[in-house]
Order: C-alpha cells, then structure tokens, then sequence
C-alpha cells in the first residue's frame, strides 16, 4: 500500500466509527423516547416510562458501544501494524 492509500484506509475507517457510533447512540434514543411518550400517553404515567425506556436504551447502548468499540480498536490496531514497515 502506499502513503495514500494508508491515508485513505484511516479516513475510511475513521468516518465508519463516526457513522456507527452515531446510529448506535442515537436510534435506541429516538426509540426509547417515542415508546417512553406513548406508553406514558397511554398509561397516564408523565414522565415515569419515559425515563424508564430511556434508562434501558442507555444500558443497551453501553453494552452495543462497548463491543462496537473493542472489534473497532481491533480493526485500527490491525491497519496501523500493516502501515509499519
């Protein structure tokens, strides 16, 4: 590979963590706040199931992030190794 292409290899892999992470912290969100506001609708709870589902994204989230970002450190450990001569 040459210097561009090891450039390339890092800026690809760098905007792929930024659009996973940012999908993976931002989806669960949306969702535990769209259930959270209609079951509180629904079960006249204001705002105890809100912050109940969004407790439960956040959970998940850490636990996705935190596998995401060991297979990631893999990956980038992986790519500087090849850059090295």
């Amino acid at each position: 590979m040459g210097k561009n292409d090891d450039t390339r290899a890092s800026y690809m892999l760098g905007l792929r963590i930024m659009a996973d992470f940012g999908a993976t912290i931002a989806i669960p969100a949306v969702l535990g706040a769209v259930i959270g506001v209609k079951l509180d609708a629904a079960w006249g709870t204001r705002p105890y199931v809100l912050i109940a589902s969004l407790l439960i994204a956040f959970g998940l989230t850490a636990l996705v992030m935190r596998r995401k970002v060991i297979a990631y450190g893999e990956e980038y450990r992986k790519l500087v190794e090849k850059k090295q001569p």
